[in-house]
């Protein structure tokens, strides 16, 4: 497979087809603002009028979109990858969706001869451009194997979860942690911050011991240095914690950790923050214990 069709160039999808192209594949491209397609690297990369023409010529098409919506819009409406698509094409999806939609998706599409894999991922924009994000991937397995030297591409690690709609299940289980984990982490350091301790140093006691974790790594820094520019959005953020708490709610699953997570996101948003880094929680913490957590 050397044709691959790309559809949704934002935040980590322009890194992860820029990926693709370093690695050597011919990259067919569709982006609704096609600036977006100028700041890929490379020869091989050819824009699409529609998702129907990237998925007419390519023989395997990732999509990286916002929402359930805006997928089934662009795989399933007018000029969508379904309009264009021959049998045999390969369609994975990396966004973060309901396994609900998921397994709608994979069910439309194989009447009309479509492979679909449910294929999002761990990590946020440093993670894709390091081409070191992991693949949880839902749908039929010899698909997957299939598609496991692209996965390897853009990521480190890929891992076949079963049917459709496991990928986008442990994408949202995987995103109840790592949330979770950031209230906790801005709550402590907040907490640290208020006695005197300096963040910086405080960062070498996490990293040594079980509350060490990839929020710490990636969030902390950017907390202390007052970086609050998104690697990955409040609003984004809220979005997934809706499709977690539905999901749990469906599958009656007690998620308390979860709705006291919500509540925090939805008092950050009305604050007009859903544009800066999830990390930017820490600015709740930091107003009611009056101190700002810096070097």
């Amino acid at each position: 497979m050397k044709k691959i069709g790309f559809i949704g160039l934002g935040t980590m999808g322009l890194p992860m087809a820029n990926n693709l192209l370093k690695a050597g594949y011919e990259l067919i491209v569709y982006n609704r603002s096609m600036d977006r397609v100028k700041l890929l690297e490379g020869e091989l990369v050819t824009a699409a009028d529609t998702p129907a023409e990237a998925a007419a010529r390519s023989e395997v098409v990732f999509t990286m979109l916002s929402a359930d919506k805006a997928v089934e819009e662009v795989v399933l409406g007018r000029g969508g990858v379904a309009e264009g698509a021959a049998p045999g094409l390969i369609l994975a999806d990396s966004t973060t969706i309901k396994p609900a939609t998921s397994k709608k998706l994979a069910q439309v599409l194989a009447d009309k001869g479509i492979e679909f894999l449910d294929a999002p991922v761990t990590g946020s924009e440093p993670h894709a451009v390091k081409g070191v994000l992991t693949f949880m991937v839902g749908g039929n397995k010899e698909i997957f194997d299939k598609c496991f030297p692209l996965f390897e591409v853009m990521g480190q690690k890929a891992v076949y979860m079963g049917d459709n709609g496991t990928g986008s299940t442990a994408k949202l289980a995987n995103n109840l942690i790592a949330v979770v984990n950031m209230l906790a982490l801005a709550e402590g350091v907040t907490m640290a911050a208020k006695a005197g301790i300096n963040p910086e140093t405080f960062m070498k006691v996490i990293q040594g011991g079980g509350a060490g974790s990839g929020m710490a790594e990636y969030k902390l820094p950017k907390i202390y240095n007052r970086d609050f520019t998104p690697t990955f959005k409040s609003d984004l953020m809220y979005k997934d914690l809706s499709l977690i708490s539905a999901f749990a709610a469906e599958n009656e699953v007690p998620v308390p950790a979860l709705s006291m997570t919500k509540e925090f996101f939805r008092i950050l948003l009305n604050k007009g923050l859903g544009h800066e880094d999830v990390c930017a929680i820490v600015k709740l913490y930091e107003e009611w214990a009056g101190v700002e957590v810096k070097k």
